[in-house]
Order: structure tokens, then sequence, then C-alpha cells
């Protein structure tokens, strides 16, 4: 499908495009994104596309999610390239503010989190993040008043912070959730997976197989401490250094206290200079 792709700088000009999309009794779906978009985003549009009439990506890299020692400055950037697939693939509107746009001279106010975001795992090692993420996505919330918000279940833990945030501020939107999209060989699609060498994208792929070992061990009722440490210690022989390994509570992140529970399984490691995370079901 090939689409009117139009790009707006401005929330202003957002606000107008959506404004007129709701006059003409047109439902829309926002898809927030840092750009440099793989299928893995592209299957967050598709999906924004089966939900509704018109579908708004955001290109934004978001400095206030970025720690002073990461990858802010680097981060992979193709915008032109990232048109050309939201044109072919259907989508209705770009919005690629700056940095200034979002935050102009003088803001001074954030949006703090707690309840999932504050589960010891993401948040651990990077402790700034959640806040940082809340306050622009309740601004493009805010921003575009689409009736859908699409996001990724490989950023799983991000994924349940927005949705909590959205219900506690009472943001009239409704956040889906889209399963993670991989690579062949099992590796999460990722933008920084193009940090890897060659040797380490070739490693790369342990990762999501420990988690889907580790599930299984959980399945057939392996104590879970157990069969995470299990995994933690495979990683580590493959070369990675781990993060975290952590089997929670699929709906609020929390520490299991049951086998009855919806379990979700949850890995961050490091490969080289490159953080990956990953998660799945059990």
């Amino acid at each position: 499908m090939v689409s009117v792709l139009r790009t707006v700088n401005t929330i202003e000009s957002l606000r107008r495009h959506v404004c007129e999309w709701r006059a003409q009794d047109l439902r829309t779906a926002v898809v927030p994104t840092m750009g440099a978009l793989h299928d893995g985003h592209l299957k967050l549009v598709e999906q924004g596309l089966r939900l509704a009439d018109r579908v708004v990506v955001t290109l934004f890299v978001n400095p206030t999610q970025f720690a002073p020692h990461e990858d802010l400055d680097t981060y992979p950037r193709d915008e032109r390239g990232d048109a050309r697939k939201l044109k072919e693939i259907g989508a209705h509107l770009i919005f690629a503010p700056s940095a200034l746009e979002m935050y102009p001279d003088g803001f001074a106010t954030s949006v703090s989190v707690a309840g999932p975001a504050k589960a010891g795992l993401e948040d651990v090692h990077r402790p700034h993040f959640f806040d940082g993420v809340a306050t622009v996505v309740a601004k493009l919330f805010i921003q575009a008043g689409c009736d859908y918000a699409v996001f990724g279940e490989k950023d799983y833990q991000q994924l349940k912070v927005v949705t909590r945030m959205a219900q506690d501020l009472d943001i009239p939107v409704t956040v889906i959730g889209v399963e993670t999209v991989r690579e062949p060989d099992g590796l999460a699609m990722s933008s920084r997976n193009a940090y890897l060498s060659p040797e380490e994208r070739k490693t790369a792929p342990e990762l999501y197989r420990a988690l889907r070992s580790l599930a299984n061990e959980i399945r057939e009722g392996s104590e879970p401490a157990a069969a995470v440490a299990r995994a933690e210690d495979r990683l580590t022989a493959r070369g990675f250094k781990v993060d975290y390994v952590a089997a929670r509570n699929a709906e609020n992140l929390g520490e299991l206290t049951s086998r009855n529970e919806p379990v979700r399984i949850l890995a961050a490691a490091r490969l080289g200079k490159t953080r990956l995370i990953d998660n799945i079901s059990v």
C-alpha cells in the first residue's frame, strides 16, 4: 500500500491534522518510536492500521531517557529511510519534532512513575529511564489525542509502565502491545543490533535460546529461582555480561508468589558494547 504521507514538525500541525480526522469521525492511532525503523516497528504500524483509519508515527530520539554516558549522540537515525518505509506501508502522518519543540526553554515538569517502573529490572540499571519515557509518552498522548497507542512487547517493562501511566493520569487512549518481532535466528529486532560486531551477532541469539530453555524448565515444574540461576550461568559462559534474568508476574512485574500466576521472563545482558533486552511468556 502506498498512501499520502505527510511530515510535520510542530505540535500545532500535529493537532490540526488529528482534529481534521476526528471531525470526519475517523479513528486514529499513534505509534511512538525513536526512528531507525526496522520490521519490528513496521509491525506496530500495521497493527495501528488494523485498529484505526489514520496512523501517526512519531520519530523522536528523546533526550530525557538517556543518561550522560549512554548513546544519545550516536543513536541510529535515518529519517529519510524511515519516511520511505512508512509511505510504503501506508502510514498517514510522521511527527518528527525537534528537542526544543518538545522541551522548550523553561520546561520544568516531568512525570514520576512507580508501580511496574520500580520492579527492580530496567529501573535498577537505568534509574533515569522510565521517568523520561513516561514524560515524553504522556506528552505525545496529549499532543496526538489518538484513540490507540501501539507499543512493542520487546520493551515489556516499558509497555507496562506507559499502560499504567495512561490509566493513572486518565489519558483517554487505549495502549496496545504487539508481540516481539524476531530475526530468523530468534534475536529480537532492535535498532541497537546495528552496534553488534559480526562475531557478536552470531552469539546474540543465545539470549533468546536461554530464555526459551528457562521458560520450558518453569513449565515443567522447576523452581523459578534455581532455573533463573542456570540461565544466568549459561549466558555468562557464552560471553554475556548479565544485568538481570527474572521470572515475574506478567501483569504487574512483581515477584512470583504462587504457581498459578501468569509468568513473564525478562532479561538484559551486554555483549561487547551492546546492551540487549528480551522477554518471553511462560
